[in-house]
């Protein structure tokens, strides 16, 4: 997995960060590994370039569970939890056949995240907001979060600000298996650099990225 690399990371998540743009590797067999599912969704993309990331950070992702699980990555199968809101079947997506890891994908721009844990995980990782976007994502923060970013000292640090809370609410919010369903304003992660929230008891942390992302993962370590 040349494309693939293992981020250092402390307690019980292993993490991985993967290259889905241009320079990732070829994605011609990709119909032999993926299910029925991600076909669907890969070529549901209207862009060429969109469904090459898609794809490629699938792979990554069975490739990781391929080798902890000692098999092929294509014979890796998937499926969803219910969703802890409504019981629907569509909550975190776990591994059919086997009680763990527990896993979490995300993927944006050119990078993908990969999140494994022996506990319900999330990760996400994104490229950072435009100051449009900025400032939409801002009116439907947590109000303690909007008064901190108020508090900055600037459009580039509220930016950024933004940012940390965003991928910090999805992380937790795919940890738990509910998505953006169970809303963006109800749960506290902070905005600033040394102060991510930890809400009901989750661990959370922002994840080193190169230029221009922001990531952060959660665990639940009482699960």
């Amino acid at each position: 997995m040349d494309d693939v690399r293992e981020l250092p990371a402390s307690g019980p998540v292993r993490l991985w960060l993967a290259t889905t743009g241009p320079g990732s590797p070829p994605t011609g067999d990709a119909a032999d590994i993926l299910d029925a599912e991600e076909s669907r969704r890969a070529a549901a993309f209207h862009f060429e370039r969109h469904r090459v990331r898609y794809v490629s950070a699938h792979l990554a992702l069975r490739a990781i569970l391929g080798e902890r699980l000692g098999r092929a990555p294509g014979d890796v199968r998937f499926t969803r939890l219910p969703c802890p809101g409504c019981g629907g079947p569509h909550g975190r997506p776990a591994l059919a056949d086997v009680p763990g890891p527990h896993f979490s994908l995300s993927h944006s721009g050119d990078l993908a995240l990969v999140a494994l844990a022996p506990a319900p995980v999330g990760a996400d990782v994104e490229e950072l907001p435009t100051p449009k976007v900025a400032e939409e994502l801002t009116a439907v923060l947590h109000p303690r979060e909007r008064a901190e970013l108020a508090a900055l000292a600037g459009p580039r640090e509220r930016r950024l600000g933004v940012a940390r809370a965003w991928v910090r609410k999805e992380a937790y919010l795919k940890g738990l298996g509910t998505g953006l369903s169970r809303g963006t304003d109800r749960d506290y992660v902070g905005v600033r650099a040394d102060s991510p929230g930890a809400p009901d008891g989750w661990s959370l942390h922002d994840v080193p990225m190169p230029e221009g992302y922001t990531a952060a993962v959660a665990v639940d370590p009482g699960a």
